[in-house]
């Protein structure tokens, strides 16, 4: 075979995978030698693709996506940028209409190989492979880089030390202790040369020096891979004569020279495993073509790199005008004369470091400088938005896709849904009929397994059923989610149906069965419910355990809240959860008995989501379903089982303490009943430990603290108690009592500790004398004195809230009455 520089081919062009200077350096030489034909770095099965790389639809970064048809998560990806000079080949051809194939190892023969390496991984045999053997960084070398299989793993390893990194080794046999510096200054910044090929031949004659010293660099699999494309440059001589170019990464560009026998070269793919895949375009993004998603031919900057592509002239003003708009569109104060002195500060420092121009060190540098005054915190924006980017390519929608990946694309469309690389969150308003069916899909994407969207908090403080928040980021992952998930159906709702159904089949927990239904529900998925219920009522006889009832009660309860909101009928779903709420009601008392110190820490927050879900429950039965007090039915019941929970000397003192608490809260149990309780288990005859447990389960968590400052009857005798516990116990309970008042408010903890500090209050409530701040009737004028305020944040007229309805005087402008003042 001829030399890459000879004039009558073929043209052997060897690159490095979306470098911008490789990319314009192979569009000079495609022009200036006008191939027959053009043979890229690339699995043949994307041959039938090609044509839609011209397809006005088609937004670059995209990626050829392959994957075994019986098993869609072994799968792979071959990403390609605009800047990538495979791209620009492809589309050279498409324009010139001249034949374009890929000639790499096909992969339905890669991932075959990979799931055999995986194999022997598994059984400890061979080197560990990691999703197929990875490229070393930025190697022109790549296991394929924007047209390898290797490259695919979202979540390969990285390289072993053993295999070589090209570029760092020229980079350090220059003298450079930064590759990527180095490729900059050697390729990137360099002028167009007279001779369209010399930048290839040099490049070519490096390689050729590196593989000469170490063979495979330990890219085993590279030689297979080359044995295959010299097979398809032989068919391509015969076809087109020696006028044909080849675009590949520079490592292979020797192997491709070397002079072998057809016959040498089907002996090495003799044998080789095969599998049956499927392959299409798929979006893109800018970040995942930076080396830390862990994709193996990546590059530090793809923003930077496009840039430099799409620059006409200038590129250093260019691109920190770029960076200017984006802090101003930040609020920072940029100035055009910010623009012009970070421009030269930058041509300073590559003068200064013997750069040819300025690169991506130089403007950074430049920019904290002058932009960001030292600091480093902007940079991490301007990295993240510009260095980086967050740009999503897009594809035709003729491009091949499976059925679930069409009904996918059609709703995103109708909803107005777009998938988007930056993270953005999504408020939802499920009483709106287009932001209720939202809510739907993402729902059920998550149950297939499609975590496009993640639920968040909502940022306008609403606890109401009928809002919903979302935090959305399209990953190019989520292809092959979409792909494995289309063995459930066709369809999203039919998809989402099946996995349903298999996944309440297949639950071995009964609160995971009560979750899936509540996900039903969610994502109303009507036709799997019935199946969800089956085997909820199945689990739910057959599970004796009050821990698991009362763990999965929860769920089926606030499940209940979605039928007004979402239109959905949860009758079945309310007669489940009753029954199973009668259950835990059965066996809780007994369950609670002799628990050690975790159980009974566990029990107690299963009694405070039960108690939280009857009420819940209660809500959603029928009016006739009250008892004589016109208290719900189960309400009521639940309420003599925290009463039997309280009473109980067998029952752990958090979980005691705990029974009363809610009863108090109820208004179930009065003051006067709560404190002789206390005092009973504050009394001398208690263990301190069991004591402190108690107070835990009475006071532990944010609102306790509330409950003592004021009630001052309740804090005396905690502190009474406390102050008569024996030093000897002191130790054992202070821990306990840490824990319990560090939940509160710093507020709280500090009023407390004024109570306690001046001291009498628990004396006067045990000699039956009022409490400072108590009385047993209704001070009338200071009750009067807040009536205009309250007016005010109603809105009513304040003038008829004082005494006589007369005119009140002006309002002042002191800060105490600034409420009121923004209430007018």
């Amino acid at each position: 075979m001829e030399e890459a520089g000879a004039v009558g081919g073929p043209w052997i062009l060897g690159v490095r995978h979306h470098g911008p200077g490789s990319a314009r350096a192979v569009r000079a030489a495609l022009d200036a030698r006008r191939p027959r034909a053009v043979l890229i770095e690339g699995p043949p099965e994307a041959d039938g693709l090609v044509a839609l790389a011209a397809d006005a639809e088609m937004r670059p970064p995209v990626a050829l996506l392959a994957h075994v048809v019986d098993e869609p998560g072994r799968s792979a990806f071959w990403p390609f940028a605009e800047f990538s000079p495979e791209w620009v080949a492809v589309n050279w051809a498409l324009e010139q209409g001249v034949p374009v194939r890929f000639i790499d190892l096909p992969a339905a023969h890669s991932l075959a190989l990979r799931a055999e390496e995986e194999k022997k991984e598994e059984k400890g045999e061979g080197e560990a492979a990691s999703q197929g053997e990875l490229a070393p960084d930025g190697d022109a070398a790549s296991e394929g880089g924007a047209a390898s299989e290797g490259d695919a793993a979202s979540e390969g390893e990285p390289a072993e030390d053993l295999r070589v990194d090209p570029i760092a080794v020229l980079a350090e046999a220059a003298g450079y202790d930064d590759p990527e510096r180095w490729w900059e200054d050697a390729v990137e910044y360099r002028g167009q040369s007279a001779d369209a090929l010399a930048p290839f031949a040099a490049l070519a004659e490096a390689m050729g020096a590196l593989r000469e010293t170490y063979g495979a660099g330990g890219h085993d699999r590279d030689l297979v891979r080359e044995a295959y494309m010299r097979l398809q440059m032989r068919a391509a001589a015969k076809e087109f004569g020696e006028r044909y170019a080849v675009v590949c990464g520079a490592w292979h560009v020797p192997a491709l020279h070397e002079r072998t026998t057809a016959t040498a070269d089907r002996a090495l793919l003799k044998g080789l495993p095969k599998a049956k895949v499927d392959m299409t375009w798929v979006p893109w993004t800018h970040r995942r073509l930076a080396r830390a998603s862990g994709y193996g031919a990546g590059i530090d900057s793809p923003g930077w790199y496009a840039h430099l592509f799409a620059a006409p002239d200038r590129p250093v003003e260019r691109w920190l005008t770029k960076v200017a708009g984006l802090l101003r569109d930040e609020d920072r104060l940029v100035s055009s004369a910010h623009v012009i002195e970070a421009v030269r500060l930058a041509e300073t420092l590559a003068v200064m470091r013997g750069r040819p121009l300025p690169g991506l060190s130089e403007t950074t540098d430049a920019v904290r400088a002058v932009f960001c005054d030292g600091s480093d915190v902007p940079l991490a924006l301007i990295h993240d938005r510009l260095i980086v980017g967050d740009i999503l390519g897009e594809v035709p929608s003729a491009a091949p896709a499976v059925p679930l990946q069409r009904d996918l694309t059609r709703i995103q469309k109708s909803l107005r849904l777009k998938p988007e690389a930056l993270e953005r969150e999504l408020e939802l308003d499920l009483r709106r009929p287009n932001d209720a069916e939202r809510s739907r899909l993402l729902h059920r994407l998550r149950l297939l397994g499609i975590g496009w969207g993640e639920p968040a908090a909502a940022t306008r403080g609403s606890t109401g059923t009928f809002r919903e928040s979302w935090r959305l980021r399209w990953e190019p992952e989520l292809a092959v989610r979409v792909a494995e998930a289309g063995i459930w159906g066709t369809t999203v709702l039919g998809a989402a149906t099946a996995k349903a159904e298999a996944d309440a089949v297949g639950a071995t927990a009964l609160a995971d069965v009560t979750a899936l239904a509540e996900r039903c529900l969610l994502a109303a998925l009507p036709d799997a419910l019935p199946v969800v219920m089956r085997v909820l009522a199945d689990r739910a006889a057959l599970d004796a355990d009050v821990g698991h009832l009362a763990q999965a009660l929860p769920a089926l309860v606030r499940s209940l809240r979605y039928g007004d909101v979402r239109g959905t009928d949860t009758g079945a779903l309310t007669e489940v959860a009753a029954g199973l709420a009668e259950r835990v009601f059965v066996g809780l008392a007994p369950a609670c008995a002799g628990l050690d110190a975790d159980g009974a820490a566990e029990m107690r927050t299963h009694v405070d989501a039960v108690h939280a879900a009857v009420g819940l429950l209660d809500d959603e039965r029928r009016p006739a379903d009250t008892a004589p007090d016109g208290t719900g039915a189960i309400r009521s019941r639940w309420y003599t089982v925290l009463g039997a929970l309280g009473s109980r000397d067998s029952v752990p003192g958090v979980i005691r303490g705990r029974a009363v608490r809610l009863l108090l809260d109820e208004g179930e149990l009065d003051q006067d009943e709560a404190g002789r309780l206390m005092g009973l288990a504050l009394s001398a005859g208690t263990p301190p430990a069991d004591a402190a447990a108690w107070i835990d389960g009475f006071v532990g968590g944010g609102s306790g603290g509330m409950l003592l400052v004021h009630d001052e009857r309740l804090l005396g005798l905690v502190d009474a108690w406390l102050t008569s516990v024996p030093d000897a116990a002191f130790t054992d309970v202070l821990p306990l009592l840490r824990r319990t008042f560090s939940a509160y408010e710093p507020g709280v903890r500090r009023t407390l500790g004024e109570l306690v500090r001046r001291g009498p209050a628990a004396q006067p409530a045990a000699a039956g004398v009022g409490v400072p701040g108590f009385s047993d009737t209704l001070d009338e004028e200071r009750a009067a004195a807040v009536l205009p305020v309250v007016h005010l944040l109603l809105g009513l007229d304040a003038s008829a809230a004082l005494p006589g309805g007369a005119p009140g005087p002006a309002p002042d402008r002191t800060p105490d009455n600034t409420l009121a003042e923004a209430a007018r």
